[in-house]
């Protein structure tokens, strides 16, 4: 069993990295061109880059108001789309260059109370052949204006398919699709194996209190297998049955003008069987989060983020496998620091580490028991438009160089799948790689 489990991974993870990579290199793309023609505002006034996915204080309030803000000048057409191209070079395997993405997104208001954000994505596969999915979805309702105790009070709806990414700040692993790659990552990075991301459906009741005090309730439910297959998604990757839910989030931010700070924590609980007819997981995750913007006269922007989030498991089940039991408990951490230095926010530099941790065992994670990844992202990336000034402020381009490399996976640098004497392996930096890329959004 477990050289057959070590031959898959084989295939799998270099491919699981390479999806990766294509997501990082499309940025996520949260700078919606249908937004800045609805609101009269450039791109570059909702993100600190102006291709996104940062958001700056305005773009914050924004999402809180549930997309609905407009510039008053009649119905914009809430239509944008995104086309992504990229040059892929491995450490291991072929060079590419391919079509990778290409996006329609339906976002705007309805009217002064409800707006959204759906995003319908068509991949490449790697062979020029293409498959569309459902993406991103973000249904709101929000009543503004409000008075409690005299402050000012936002209170809102929101409908969604990926617990955090309605995140206002932007900084979980759902709302930034930044998070390590994980052998056995939290239920809130969407980098973990069978992760949530676009494959249940939920929400909360949101409220800002004060313009300083966030806090959401919400709950999910996992779709069945047979809509995940109607809306794109591949059976494999399903996230389970989910009972029990539930989701909070509750932050501080603080908007100076020139500066901007936050503190959050977050939190799930649920109930999860995987395979569905497996005996149910209890799982906890509970995170906390820091965020700290320089945006001066938006010549010089830096951000900083730091994201960490445990889980507890009480495992339904303890099989035996190759003689070992399996621990009835255990736990995954996922860390994610990121640097971003935006100049003119048309030129950018951003750095991020990516840990991944877990509970030794033996059974669970051959061959080695240890889950631990450690990654790095570099990318540099140039957005030449989407500012007031620039030749288009309701369009925008951005090339990008990313440089993805680990020095850590299955718990080692070397011989990662623990091939025996004489066998191919592999070492952690092999599973390296370098994009360019290129993305257009209109």
């Amino acid at each position: 069993m477990l050289a057959s489990l070590n031959r898959h991974w084989l295939v799998v993870t270099p491919y699981a990295v390479m999806a990766m990579l294509l997501v990082l290199a499309s940025g996520g793309a949260r700078a919606v061109p249908a937004y800045a023609r609805q609101t009269g505002s450039a791109c570059a006034d909702c993100h600190a880059g102006a291709y996104g996915p940062a958001l700056t204080p305005y773009g914050i309030r924004f999402k809180l108001n549930g997309y609905t803000d407009t510039d008053g000048q009649g119905v914009k057409i809430p239509l944008a789309a995104q086309l992504v191209g990229t040059h892929t070079v491995p450490e291991r395997g072929d060079n590419t260059t391919q079509l990778t993405e290409a996006d329609i997104y339906l976002a705007g208001r309805i009217n002064d109370h409800l707006g959204g954000f759906v995003k319908v994505e068509t991949d490449n596969n790697g062979k020029d052949q293409f498959s569309t999915r459902l993406s991103n979805l973000d249904l709101r309702f929000v009543a503004k204006d409000l008075k409690i105790a005299g402050k000012d009070t936002i209170v809102g709806v929101s409908i969604n398919n990926s617990p955090g990414f309605d995140d206002p700040i932007g900084v979980l692993p759902n709302a930034s699709t930044l998070g390590p790659p994980a052998i056995s990552g939290t239920l809130l990075n969407l980098s973990s194996p069978n992760s949530l991301y676009n494959r249940v459906i939920g929400g909360g009741v949101y409220a800002l209190y004060a313009d300083n005090w966030y806090g959401e309730l919400g709950t999910y439910n996992s779709m069945p297998t047979s809509v995940q297959d109607h809306l794109g998604y591949n059976e494999a990757g399903d996230p389970g049955h989910l009972s029990d839910t539930g989701y909070a989030r509750f932050a501080y931010m603080k908007d100076m003008k020139r500066q901007f700070f936050s503190l959050g924590v977050v939190a799930l609980s649920t109930t999860r069987r995987l395979p569905r007819n497996a005996p149910g997981d209890d799982i906890f995750d509970l995170g906390y989060d820091l965020t700290y913007q320089f945006l001066g006269n938006r010549d010089h922007i830096v951000q900083v983020s730091y994201v960490n989030i445990l889980e507890q498991r009480d495992y339904g089940s303890t099989p035996t496998i190759n003689g070992v039991v399996a621990k009835p408990h255990g736990s995954a951490r996922d860390r994610t620091l990121s640097l971003t230095y935006t100049f003119l926010q048309s030129y950018a530099l951003q750095l991020a580490h990516l840990v991944s941790t877990g509970t030794e065992d033996p059974a669970r994670y051959p061959p080695y028991g240890k889950p631990d990844s450690t990654a790095n992202l570099i990318s540099l990336y140039w957005t030449p438009f989407g500012k007031d000034g620039s030749f288009t402020s309701k369009a925008n381009l951005k090339i990008a160089a990313t440089w993805f490399r680990f020095t850590r996976f299955n718990g080692t640098s070397n011989n990662i799948f623990g091939a025996p004497p004489g066998a191919p392996m592999l070492r952690a930096s092999d599973l390296d790689a370098f994009t360019l890329s290129a993305s257009v959004a209109f």
